[in-house]
């Protein structure tokens, strides 16, 4: 079972429409479409904006399903200046950059308790995903992640980000996921299309591209779900 968390329709419901054999079921107000694409067993769920959103729907697929991978899939604001709208990051590892315990002394991004600030991804999967960008022709970065519960649109938030975490791209989700996948010991991976800049011009960008960019992460996806 490979699981597929995306938070808006748009990042999901194409996916859902490759699907065969489908069932649905709602968990904690999520709906959970089950079916299969090329013999393989898929669970897709449109998990909702925001950190707390999408880790209540990686803990109910878990719960639930057991997937022996689970994939954030969607779209995303874009830190490394060598990508443009469309283009596509995959997380090596993913962090959340509005964790900030910083005046106790930890370091900026430190998850209590584990004591850790980037959670890594999947390396079999990162690997797919980054040959399946190549065949489609589509550039892509292999990187850090980074999320937090805002849109980032300023150049200030978005050097902040790059500063302390190196990340390529940002977006809301894909840290929580990799969160509690790491702590129920699942592989995650994370997949994201540019939709912006995360920059002064992103509050004009992502309407405009989102689609467009969603659009090509889901291209990605039906390639990699061919292949895995």
């Amino acid at each position: 079972m490979i699981g597929i968390i995306g938070a808006m329709d748009i990042e999901v419901e194409k996916i859902k429409g490759f699907l065969t054999d489908i069932s649905t079921e709602t968990i904690s107000g999520v709906n959970f479409v089950r079916g299969k694409f090329d013999g393989k067993d898929i669970v897709v769920a449109k998990c909702g904006v925001g950190k707390v959103f999408a880790g209540l729907c990686a803990e109910a697929m878990i719960l639930k399903y057991a997937p022996e991978l689970i994939i954030n899939v969607g779209v995303a604001g874009c830190l490394d200046e060598t990508l443009k709208i469309g283009d596509i990051v995959i997380a090596d590892n993913v962090c959340q950059h509005d964790m900030d315990t910083s005046p106790l002394g930890d370091p900026i991004g430190m998850l209590s308790d584990i004591n850790i600030i980037k959670f890594p991804a999947d390396k079999k999967a990162c690997e797919l995903f980054a040959d399946c960008a190549k065949e489609l022709c589509l550039p892509y970065s292999i990187g850090t992640i980074a999320s937090g519960d805002q849109f980032v649109s300023s150049a200030d938030k978005k050097k902040f980000i790059t500063d302390n975490f190196g990340a390529k791209s940002c977006e809301m989700e894909g840290g929580a996921i990799g969160h509690v996948c790491y702590v129920n010991n699942v592989p995650f991976a994370v997949l994201r299309a540019m939709s912006d800049g995360a920059d002064d011009g992103a509050k004009m960008d992502f309407p405009t591209f989102a689609k467009m960019a969603a659009e090509n992460s889901t291209r990605v996806i039906k390639t990699f779900l061919s292949k895995f």
